[in-house]
């Protein structure tokens, strides 16, 4: 029995680990807030080039956690946001229009030319200043988890499996 669960979470850190790899997460505590800044690397397949140039929506959504560690592999989520890249190219003018959101506010908008501009702007946010400090205890360590989907999707397992494509991870201690 306690081989069985060893082997689980072995399983799960592995998991975790390889989860992990897809995005680069980095917290920084700063001034009462959080500002997370995070990219996913492999974000734009073939696929999703010739989803974007064909005219169709296509967004980016990513659910970020601030969690605080508990006993094994447990944790508590302290705060939880949702952060959307939404992207549609117009084939007549031949300009990509993207909007930045945040728990469903629209938070800004741009006009690109560039494809590499769109990379950008739906694959690497810098310095979001997503959670406060307040709740937090001197000393402890915290997580900060990422994990993106995206729409269309680009393939994969059905759900309850394939529902996040990509996950990152960061630990930190809180030194107010």
């Amino acid at each position: 029995m306690r081989e069985a669960v060893l082997s689980c979470v072995l399983v799960a850190a592995t998991a975790q680990a390889a989860a992990g790899q897809d995005i680069r997460v980095r917290p920084v505590p700063r001034d009462g807030r959080i500002y997370v800044s995070f990219s996913m690397t492999e974000a734009f397949s073939e696929d999703m080039r010739d989803a974007i140039r064909s005219g169709l929506e296509t967004s980016f959504s990513y659910d970020v956690e601030l969690r605080r560690g508990g006993p094994f592999w447990f944790a508590r989520t302290i705060a939880a946001t949702v952060l959307t890249a939404t992207v549609r190219y117009d084939n007549l003018t031949r300009r990509y229009h993207v909007t930045r959101a945040q728990d469903g506010r629209v938070e800004g908008s741009e006009v690109f030319d560039s494809e590499a501009e769109v990379r950008r702007w739906l694959t690497s946010f810098e310095r979001m200043p997503l959670f406060s400090t307040e709740r937090l205890e001197a000393n402890a360590e915290y997580s900060l988890r990422v994990r993106a989907r995206t729409r269309p999707r680009r393939g994969g397992l059905p759900w309850p499996f394939g529902r996040h494509e990509a996950a990152g991870l960061a630990k930190f201690t809180f030194i107010p």
